[in-house]
């Protein structure tokens, strides 16, 4: 693993905690060099230090993916620091739960401004600069609920069954640039969102942020040859989620 990704240069969002702080560490540990992205700038940083202690590579870029005049600016600078950009791993969410007819309005619009169109705005990023280079490896963290639906959760579903659909969407459309696109969609996860959801949990039985990790290592670790679609990952148990 080491040597396909030393020397590469790879984004993650939501890098402060949880599955992004797992991806970030991870990553690094493989060689890359990580920018750590998130909304708390003391966060990223101590992400940033974490993998500096281990003999990594990382930087701290705060970026608040619901504002197009955060976002760009970050991704301007991996260009002008880097020079490139070989891999974005779309991770950050939010999810804000209730039933149907209860949620507001501003709940979905703000989970939709950061789940979609947040995630839409990094691809659009990472592709300008990973076209001209005709490298490249977009993952996109979604969720069991992209492909299944569950009560108090319709927002934040419709938003991860619409990564999928731009997942698969750019998947076809990046390829002819060399350019890969995965998502991966991890069942329950031991984060606050998931302790949040679905407080009924035991998190004793639930993946850890590790285990997202490992997949997203997996992805990197293909042939040029290979191309996966999606990984759903689920906890060892009768039931999905």
């Amino acid at each position: 693993m080491e040597p396909r990704l030393a020397g590469k240069v790879a984004l993650v969002t939501g890098g402060g905690r949880g599955i992004g702080r797992a991806i970030s560490k991870a990553l690094a540990a493989a060689g890359a060099h990580v920018v750590v992205t998130a909304r708390t700038q003391g966060q990223i940083g101590a992400v940033a230090k974490e993998i500096a202690d281990a003999g990594g590579a990382a930087a701290a870029m705060a970026m608040d993916l619901a504002d197009e005049s955060s976002v760009r600016p970050v991704f301007a600078a991996v260009r002008e620091r880097f020079g490139r950009l070989d891999v974005l791993v779309n991770n950050a969410g939010i999810g804000l739960y209730g039933l149907v007819k209860d949620v507001p309005l501003e709940d979905l619009d703000r989970m939709v401004g950061v789940n979609l169109r947040g995630t839409f705005l990094c691809c659009q990023e990472a592709m300008r600069i990973m076209a001209p280079q005709k490298s490249g490896y977009i993952i996109n963290i979604s969720s069991v609920v992209g492909f299944k639906g569950y009560p108090k959760q319709a927002g934040y579903t419709a938003t991860k069954h619409a990564v999928m659909g731009l997942t698969k969407s750019l998947a076809v459309e990046a390829q002819e640039h060399g350019i890969r696109t995965s998502a991966i969609l991890p069942g329950g996860v031991d984060t606050a969102m998931v302790r949040d959801a679905r407080p009924d949990l035991d998190p004793a039985i639930l993946l850890q942020p590790e285990d997202v990790a490992q997949a997203v290592l997996y992805l990197l670790s293909l042939s040029d040859r290979a191309a996966v679609d999606e990984i759903y990952i689920r906890r060892r148990t009768s039931q999905p989620f």
